[in-house]
């Protein structure tokens, strides 16, 4: 494996503010650990310690209001090079939403949308006419398209892919896949059809918390790591922390270093060239596709 050339870009972590926003879905004794406030200043540290030069900010409520907050702070953040916002895709002036989020201090840094598809009931809501209009209008505005799904929602995502062949559809967290269990299939084979269509790329994030989060060890994450590794191959995967639903499970460093391992090594890509083309390369306005 080649080593990064620059500094570790982080794909994908969270920050939230209680006092600013409920976030509704920490409830319960698993989750309390969280229900605090986590702001850049508590992930600079943890992130320039483990040489990590850029990450990219990702929503974490269906809440209009938080997309321009996010882009505000990337705005004012030496950190956070890209922001993946949430925007109601059924409504029918999304395009226009999505323009507006352009012009707002910081939208130069809108490089994807996202919404909660695993808390969707339907297991193709991916494949709603309205939904469908809206994936559309991301693909046409050159951002990508952030899956966060559970496994039995794959098969809709693989359809997606293949009706939105412009559209770039990255796979959040493998997928759910569950780790905890040491079950691979029907996960595997799922994701592997998600692969095959070439406007697909996965995140290498979230496993620690999809495992038995007090005894997950590498190993137990590597069969699902390998599994997207060669499905997708490292120039469509991207590391991801996760942070700080992560910190449930583990430290930013020791799931820095286990990706490090299930991968053998720093690669270039999965650790900063996929990151970099399928959402930094955007940032400004421009597109690429992957």
């Amino acid at each position: 494996m080649t080593s990064t050339a620059g500094g570790i870009i982080d794909a994908h972590h969270h920050v939230w503010d209680l006092s600013v926003r409920d976030q509704d879905w920490i409830t319960g004794p698993e989750l309390a650990p969280i229900r605090r406030d986590f702001t850049l200043d508590d992930l600079a540290p943890d992130a320039r310690a483990a040489g990590v030069e850029a990450t990219v900010l990702v929503q974490t409520v269906t809440v209009a209001e938080e997309t321009p907050e996010f882009l505000a702070l990337a705005a004012r953040s030496d950190l956070v090079a890209g922001v993946v916002g949430w925007t109601d895709l059924t409504r029918p002036d999304v395009a226009e939403t999505l323009a507006a989020l352009r012009q707002l201090p910081g939208g130069e840094h809108l490089v994807g949308i996202r919404h909660q598809v695993q808390g969707e009931p339907d297991p193709e809501w991916l494949l709603r006419p309205d939904v469908r209009r809206g994936l559309a209008a991301v693909a046409d505005a050159g951002l990508v398209y952030d899956l966060v799904v559970l496994p039995h929602q794959l098969p809709a995502c693989t359809k997606a892919a293949a009706d939105n062949p412009e559209l770039t559809f990255v796979l959040d967290h493998l997928g759910k896949p569950p780790i905890a269990s040491g079950e691979l299939d029907p996960w595997r084979s799922q994701v592997r059809a998600l692969a095959e269509r070439s406007n697909t790329v996965c995140k290498l994030s979230g496993m620690v918390t999809e495992a038995d989060r007090a005894t997950w060890t590498v190993e137990t994450l590597r069969p699902y790591a390998d599994t997207v590794l060669d499905a997708f191959g490292p120039r469509r995967v991207m590391f991801g922390s996760d942070w700080p639903v992560s910190t449930l499970a583990a430290t930013y460093r020791q799931v820095v270093d286990a990706a490090v391992e299930l991968v053998g090594g720093t690669d270039e890509d999965v650790f900063a060239g996929t990151a970099r083309r399928v959402y930094l390369s955007r940032v400004g306005g421009s597109s690429s596709r992957t």
